[in-house]
């Protein structure tokens, strides 16, 4: 039998398990990744790609790649409700923080635009990177067992086309192997929630569209054909590349139908009812059945046994989540393991992963389980009920084009009802910001103050410990960089001001006593970054001379209002708590 050695081992290659990867090689970290499958992901499923994620991908070196191989934002513009592609439509909104009512937050608040990447394109750019760093990726290889002990765990694999088995010695495993995955039992872990919400069925085709289309880009056209028929009428047509390629999302009662006995044909008749016209050419790609479900896990690791992605969250696909969650379990991961296994964070560091993403998991599910049911409010306020006759169900759609006060307040209706979507298709405060509350940070606001606007909505920045980094747009030369790329790898980064430059010292003397590396980046300094357009002013929340102690995730983890003569000694205890360390004796700022 084979023995393998490794610092981590991580099982499943789809985006949870591949961002994990590539983040342990950028901190230099071996791994070794496991698929039991022979490839990526074979049908598209999830493609909303928010700006947490694309700067995640940025970080990792392949925000260009992904722009290359993705839907750019101004073609998810419009959010569409047909009856079919042909008729007139009942209505649209302007979705992804593409309007101009929210493209200006949109802006501000990311160097990154969201993309629309399903996972047959998003997965494969992975794992190319992931392969050029010459990590060991292993497909068909499964895990069938593991034991923990004090110093590690020792999993079986299997390589599923010999049957030979492969001992894998590892301090951890990530187990990022989605629904059906079995990392997650084996570590005694379990999901909560509901299940069988509805059944779905994918049905994925190429055809030409544009003429129905082109005018009106999106990603998402929601059906409201009138008469008996299930929750989602037709279906909802995804768009996952402008105008050839597409997924036909249909609803089915398990105990009267069974789609996956359709046949071309039947197929085919499904989609032209939806384009309301029966001269396109369809080719059917693939199809896949699927259950919606409301879980999460109530923790998310067991001893050296971590689990993300949806292995430990599953999203309805209202607000498209899932995929974005996925990859920022990993990110927030990756860089704990790296430091732990580098011996520079106590080991109770690992703690903090299920401490601050179970929360941001079960907040993301509970908005997916609201937006799903908000979502209902188009068809009722049409008037639709179940079991309607398609005449009546038509008599009261043309309610909306028909002069007076019924006329009227069916327009009024719809108007709301799809204001209402908002919450899900432009969602900025789930997307962007979510702030861990406890965790790997030094909190310095003792009660957490009431919001005064819509946090679904609206993303509002902030530098208090827990909070995404705000971006700001700073300037080096001739050259215009985020606050975002001021981190380097795994490395914190400590941003400060005009009178902060004693920060300097004291992060070095800190550096040297705790083997941690911090970047002092000193904004407004001549020769040095500047604040191009008074950004980081604004939104930093300290004095010039305080400072803002970034962790490699990209989410603050201490700051301090203004810099003293003790800067080394708070240094070094902030840093002991966001990481877990003993370091006490105080350091000198000029050692």
């Amino acid at each position: 039998m084979q023995q393998i050695d490794v610092p981590v081992l991580i099982v499943g290659a789809g985006p949870a398990g591949l961002t994990t990867a590539l983040s342990l090689r950028q901190y230099g970290v071996e791994c070794l990744l496991v698929e039991k499958y022979g490839g990526t992901a074979h049908t598209p499923r999830a493609h909303i790609v928010n700006q947490r994620t694309v700067e995640i991908m940025r970080h990792l070196g392949l925000e260009e790649g992904l722009r290359e191989v993705a839907t750019p934002s101004e073609l998810m513009r419009n959010n569409l409700w047909i009856t079919t592609l042909a008729d007139p439509e009942v209505a649209r909104l302007e979705a992804w923080g593409t309007g101009i009512e929210r493209s200006g937050d949109y802006a501000a608040a990311s160097p990154s635009q969201m993309v629309n990447c399903p996972q047959t394109v998003f997965e494969p750019l992975l794992l190319d990177a992931l392969l050029e760093t010459g990590c060991d990726v292993r497909m068909r290889h499964e895990l069938v067992s593991f034991e923990q002990d004090d110093t590690g765990v020792t999993s079986t694999v299997i390589d599923r086309d010999t049957g030979e088995s492969l001992l894998v010695r590892s301090q951890f495993v990530v187990g990022a192997d989605g629904a059906a995955g079995r990392v997650l039992p084996l570590a005694g872990l379990v999901v909560e929630g509901k299940t069988a919400i509805a059944n779905a069925f994918n049905i994925w085709f190429r055809a030409d569209l544009a003429p129905y289309l082109a005018h009106r880009p999106g990603v998402l056209a929601w059906n409201l054909a009138p008469g008996p028929l299930p929750t989602g009428r037709l279906g909802t047509l995804i768009c996952h590349r402008p105008f050839t390629e597409f997924v036909l999302v249909i609803n089915y009662d398990p105990e009267n139908e069974d789609p996956t006995s359709f046949d071309d044909d039947e197929l085919k008749r499904r989609i032209r009812a939806v384009i309301g016209e029966d001269g396109v050419d369809i080719e059917i790609l693939g199809t896949s059945p699927w259950v919606v479900n409301a879980l999460v896990a109530p923790h998310y690791s067991a001893g050296r046994v971590f689990c993300m992605g949806d292995a430990v969250h599953r999203h309805p696909p209202a607000n498209g989540l899932g995929l974005n969650m996925s990859v920022a379990d990993a990110f927030n991961l990756a860089w704990k393991l790296a430091l732990v296994v580098k011996d520079q964070a106590g080991p109770e560091l690992l703690e903090s992963y299920s401490t601050e993403r179970q929360p941001i998991g079960a907040a993301g599910v509970a908005r997916a389980l609201a937006s799903r049911g908000e979502f209902a409010a188009v068809a009722d306020a049409l008037g639709y009920e179940p079991g309607q006759s398609t005449e009546e169900g038509r008599r009261l759609l043309d309610e909306l084009s028909t002069p007076g006060a019924a006329g009227e307040h069916r327009r009024d209706l719809l108007r709301a009802a799809v204001r209402r979507t908002n919450h899900q298709f432009n969602a900025h405060g789930i997307e962007l910001g979510y702030r861990y509350s406890v965790g790997a940070l030094v909190d310095d606001v003792p009660e957490e103050p009431h919001p005064d606007y819509d946090t679904v909505l609206y993303y509002r920045p902030t530098t208090r410990p827990g909070a995404r980094l705000p971006h700001a747009r700073v300037g080096l030369g001739t050259s215009e960089l985020s606050t975002l790329d001021l981190v380097d790898g795994a490395r914190f980064a400590l941003i400060t001001g005009l009178g902060g430059e004693g920060w300097r010292a004291a992060a070095a003397a800190v550096s040297a006593a705790t083997g941690v590396g911090i970047d002092v980046h000193v904004i407004g300094e001549p020769g040095g970054l500047q604040d191009l357009y008074g950004e980081w002013a604004d939104r930093r929340e300290i004095a010039d001379t305080g400072c803002v102690l970034v962790r490699p995730d990209r989410h603050v983890g201490w700051r301090a209002g203004n810099f003293a003569d003790d800067a080394a000694d708070v240094l070094t205890r902030a840093l002991n708590d966001v990481l877990c360390m003993a370091v006490t004796e105080p350091v000198p700022a000029g050692r």
